[in-house]
């Protein structure tokens, strides 16, 4: 048993969807889950619709419309004969987000998100099940909603792994005896059956879901770069391959803000000691990265750059430490705006965080911190985690920079940077 997740650039265009065909069809077409992101921009198209939706700024039904365009046309590059099913199941999916922004947006922002970002995953899921059935790759398509139960939060659904269970395994198993699955990465499930999104990029996690769930014997990952690297190779020109990765450092990484890999997949592989391979989609004979049980502690440098970063400096009002009730009340308020803190720095009086830009997010939480205390920010600064550092290193990646923050452990070593 064996669960494959393709990402955004797999499926970008009716090229990219024909060289899943072929890996695909190197591949037992039993046993074989394949999990799917939204094709190429299209979360950031469907993002784009959303703010003018919510915004009411007049133009959502013409991106929505550009949106279509574009999948028509991988489509007809896919299947010409336009009587074909999947040119009906298509327009039946963008005909109901229409409706949807017909209505006026009185529901609130994070349910609107995943209503309407949560869509791009079933438009690509359409097309590569029906395109690969017309190809003889005997498929069934499967909605996540059935399968993945999550709560009603919104934006980051919390997943009822037992209830997940039960559902997934009373239904694929035979399916997968006789048939691949085709299903959608990045969502769940409410128990109304309204979408919810698992976060950002979570295709990753879903597809170690469905590992879990099923026992699978493997897991991978394909990808637009050879495997996992020590660094982004389109940034750092030292970046190199690592072959093996224990799933602790994989961890480590991908708290850091690793982009390779979603932050929540390693937990639900690691539980059930089932390997995670990164592979390329572009060389698919090429080996890749193995993630799995393995203790390894000779590393190079790994460095994971996080931009468009917003560092705030968070200060008590009347001389006051900052003590233990006050950082109850700064965590509490970060939770409350689901922010993340990518790394604090503390002194007598100050506390220090840096974290990711969200502009429907950043106001709201600045002007409930300054409730509490004085804040002060600089935006548009980059955040520099360097695992394994060494001097050198550390030099290459601080030359001509402002140094804002630093904070450094055993291990790890985290810049700020201007």
């Amino acid at each position: 048993m064996q669960v494959f997740k393709f990402g955004g650039a797999s499926v970008r265009d009716a090229t990219a969807i024909h060289n899943i065909k072929n890996i695909i069809s190197t591949y037992d077409t039993k046993k074989l889950l394949v999990v799917v992101s939204a094709i190429g921009k299209t979360t950031n198209a469907l993002e784009a619709i959303l703010h003018a939706y919510f915004n009411k700024m007049g133009n959502s039904f013409t991106l929505l419309r550009e949106l279509k365009s574009q999948h028509d046309a991988i489509v007809a590059a896919l299947i010409a004969d336009t009587a074909h099913p999947v040119y009906n199941a298509l327009n039946n999916k963008f005909v109901e987000l229409e409706w949807l922004l017909e209505e006026e947006p009185i529901e609130s922002y994070d349910y609107l998100y995943d209503q309407i970002v949560g869509v791009g995953e079933y438009l690509s899921t359409i097309i590569v099940s029906h395109y690969l059935n017309y190809c003889g790759i005997h498929n069934q398509w499967i909605d996540a909603r059935d399968l993945i139960r999550t709560d009603n939060n919104y934006r980051e659904g919390h997943v009822d792994i037992r209830y997940s269970e039960q559902l997934t395994q009373a239904l694929l198993p035979n399916i997968l005896c006789e048939k691949i699955v085709i299903t959608q990465g990045f969502i769940g499930g409410t128990s109304e059956n309204y979408i919810t999104t698992l976060g950002r990029e979570g295709s990753d996690y879903s597809a170690a879901i469905f590992s879990n769930l099923l026992n699978a014997d493997r897991m991978t990952v394909w990808k637009d770069v050879p495997g996992v690297m020590n660094a982004d190779p389109r940034i750092f020109d030292f970046a190199i391959l690592l072959r093996v990765l224990s799933y602790h450092e994989a961890i480590e990484m991908t708290y850091y803000g690793a982009s390779v890999i979603h932050p929540k997949t390693i937990k639900p592989l690691q539980n059930k000691k089932i390997p995670l391979y990164v592979r390329s989609f572009v060389n698919p004979n090429v080996e890749g990265t193995i993630i799995h049980e393995v203790n390894i502690t000779d590393f190079p440098p790994i460095v994971v750059l996080k931009k468009n970063q917003v560092l705030a400096s968070i200060a008590t009002t009347n001389y006051s430490f900052m003590n233990e009730k006050n950082l109850t009340t700064i965590y509490h308020i970060f939770t409350q705006h689901k922010t993340r803190i990518n790394t604090s720095q503390q002194s007598a009086m100050t506390f220090s965080v840096c974290f990711d830009k969200d502009n429907m997010k950043l106001n709201p939480l600045l002007d409930e911190l300054k409730k509490h205390f004085d804040v002060k920010i600089n935006e548009a600064v980059e955040l520099i985690t360097i695992r394994h550092y060494t001097k050198e290193m550390i030099n290459r990646l601080l030359l001509n920079r402002t140094l804002l923050l630093e904070q450094k452990s055993r291990y790890t070593v985290q810049f700020v940077l201007k």
